[in-house]
């Protein structure tokens, strides 16, 4: 079933409900005042189905007072084809223009027009009229369109409108279900026995029973308990279908139209997006920095603009600029939006978000980004926002919900930047070669500033130098493996040095190293303590820290603990001995050890937890037993 979405437009009182009613016989105004009052306050909902041709057009009547735009906004989102009505009585009227203007700035690609109320006027004025509308929408997206005279109350030409519904409809592409669900909420009320309900048009994506969901910016995690599309009870919500999701745990104060009803994890609020501007013919000019109302989806906020490049926008024209947003959105790159004056309110212009997680960027920066995300192909875009990510990468996820693109399209433009080699991805996180490149030459600088002030230590270890460079683990990991298969630094297990570094000893400490290695030969198993060599070479237990490291790392002595170090062949000393006792004897203990190096249970004990740590010796109670191989 192809499911596409109508939207009615025109002046107060032109007939619009009444319209709707006779072609879907369903009467959109759901309101007690709306009845009583005879005009729409708020947006309706009917739907028009041609089964023989699987198709479902969801209608949505939006009001037509000047004073109820911000509810024809809401209910203008998501919306595939535009039925303009004007009344055949009283022919263009103001919001006839600015209902216009606004689908204009919408970018809605296909409509008709209704004159309606036909039965009101002679043949002769009709004529005068149509004529009227066909030079009203000359210059628009309707200029090529039919003008369709009927009459809701006679019925007239009302088949005839119907039916050439049906064939703009079946011309028009379906909204794609491959991309993340979203569903911009534009009604929230409690059912008694079901509790919380929303509506809205699905913009992308599906949604089934069950599923989870979240509302966003309200942060509120649901499941779908159920679902209707047009009074029926549907297992699965489509893209370009009328929604009604009854959600669980949620309670209806809890969330508001303006809200959206979105995969969980997937879409980030934002309170600012850099965005494309076209200013509307003849309204007032906009300068640096005005506020004004805001319009995305259903969400209406208060905006402060930003011009970049410029200081005011004059009518009729276009600029980059950026939105600081009063109260947070969620949009994606290639939404559309509104914005209306401050006051008075009046719809001055509209365009396209481009970016909903812009750049921190001065007046005199570039908007090169911009441009791309304005005129590049989806590739362009994915890279320069990759770019823009910097040397932190972008997870994969994060751009699914950057741009309105399926999600098959965003992996096919992904692959093709990594076989271009302009991104590089590790797990799920893409990074820009542009941000590798720095990344790398950043972990080279931070290692050779580490070994010009550690010239002693034969590495830094991975987390200090993680530390340092403040990036998340898994991608400073890939760093180090690509750096390492260019063979530009060496990952010994949690040390890391460069593979130009090599360890340089000065006379004076290759003369410490023969005096320790001296004093450890000759003192055997009872060897002076760290604290002990430091003061009889008198130099700092740092320094001598290193000289010993590097002495184990090279075998020529073994360490104990972090203060005890024996000469290597004191060691094996200790090993020849220990074969060959327990080539008599099972057990062995602390007492014979001691005995049997010739030593003080002061040192008998370390050397005896080093054996156990090492699988030497195990210790059974108070004896140890050999664990070494028999030759």
């Amino acid at each position: 079933m192809r499911h596409i979405i109508l939207g009615t437009a025109g002046h107060i009182d032109h007939g619009k409900s009444a319209l709707v009613k006779a072609l879907t016989g369903v009467d959109p105004d759901r309101l007690k005042e709306e009845k009583e009052r005879g005009i729409t306050i708020d947006i309706g909902f009917a739907d028009l189905v041609f089964p023989e041709n699987e198709l479902t057009v969801g209608v949505v009547d939006v009001p037509g007072h000047e004073k109820l735009i911000r509810n024809m906004l809401a209910g203008a989102g998501g919306i595939d084809m535009v039925l303009l009505v004007i009344a055949a009585d009283e022919g263009i009227m103001p919001q006839s223009r600015e209902h216009l203007a606004i689908c204009n700035l919408l970018k809605i690609k296909s409509g008709l027009v209704a004159v309606t109320k036909t039965d009101l006027v002679e043949k002769d004025w009709l004529d005068l009229v149509e004529d009227e509308v066909r030079t009203f929408i000359k210059g628009t997206f309707l200029e090529n369109s039919p003008i369709i005279p009927v009459s809701s109350k006679k019925g007239e030409n009302i088949e005839a409108l119907r039916s050439k519904i049906k064939e703009m409809a079946l011309g028009i592409k379906p909204k794609s279900t491959n991309g993340l669900f979203r569903l911009p909420i534009d009604r929230v009320f409690t059912l008694k026995g079901f509790g919380t309900v929303i509506t809205g048009t699905a913009i992308s994506g599906k949604i089934s029973l069950d599923e989870a969901l979240e509302i966003v910016p309200a942060g509120k995690k649901s499941k779908v308990r159920g679902l209707h599309s047009h009074g029926s009870a549907i297992p699965t919500a489509l893209a370009g279908q009328r929604v009604a999701i009854n959600l669980q745990a949620v309670e209806k104060e809890d969330i508001r139209r303006g809200d959206m009803a979105v995969t969980p994890s997937s879409f980030s609020q934002t309170s600012a997006v850099d965005a494309y501007i076209e200013l509307l013919p003849g309204v007032p000019i906009i300068k640096n920095r005005s506020l004004v109302h805001f319009y995305a989806g259903t969400s209406e906020t208060i905006a402060r603009i930003i011009l970049y490049g410029t200081n005011e926008l004059h009518p009729g024209k276009t600029s980059y600029c950026q939105f600081r947003l009063k109260d947070p959105v969620v949009a994606v790159s290639g939404d559309r939006y509104i914005i209306r004056r401050f006051s008075p309110l009046e719809t001055l212009g509209g365009g396209e978000i481009l970016d909903p997680s812009p750049l921190r960027r001065r007046y005199k920066d570039g908007i090169e980004d911009l441009i791309i995300f304005k005129t590049g192909d989806l590739s362009q875009k994915i890279s320069k926002k990759i770019e823009n990510a910097g040397v932190r990468g972008i997870l994969i996820g994060s751009l699914q919900g950057w741009i309105n693109a399926g999600i098959d399209e965003i992996a096919e433009s992904i692959e093709k930047l990594k076989q271009t080699g302009e991104i590089i991805q590790h797990e799920d996180i893409v990074l820009h070669s542009n941000a590798l490149s720095l990344l790398s030459r950043k972990v080279l600088d931070v290692l050779k500033s580490y070994h010009e002030k550690n010239p002693l230590k034969p590495g830094m270890h991975k987390e200090e130098a993680r530390n340092q460079m403040r990036i998340d683990a898994k991608l400073f990991n890939f760093v180090l493996s690509n750096l390492s298969s260019q063979k530009a630094v060496i990952v010994d297990k949690n040390l890391l040095r460069r593979t130009d570094f090599k360890i340089a000893l000065t006379s004076g400490e290759e003369i410490n190293k023969e005096k320790i290695l001296k004093i450890l030969r000759e003192s055997g198993f009872q060897p002076p303590l760290k604290d002990e060599l430091a003061a009889a070479l008198k130099i700092d237990q740092k320094h001598l820290s290193d000289i010993l490291s590097i002495m184990a790392k090279e075998e020529s002595i073994t360490r104990i603990s972090d203060s005890l170090y024996i000469s290597a062949e004191a060691y094996q000393d200790m090993l020849s001995t220990l074969r060959s006792f327990f080539s008599k004897k099972n057990e062995l203990s602390v007492a014979e050890f001691r005995d049997l190096l010739k030593t003080s249970r002061k040192y008998a004990l370390p050397f005896l937890e080093f054996l156990d740590s090492h699988k030497v010796t195990i210790r059974t109670g108070d004896v140890r037993k050999s664990m070494m191989k028999t030759e």
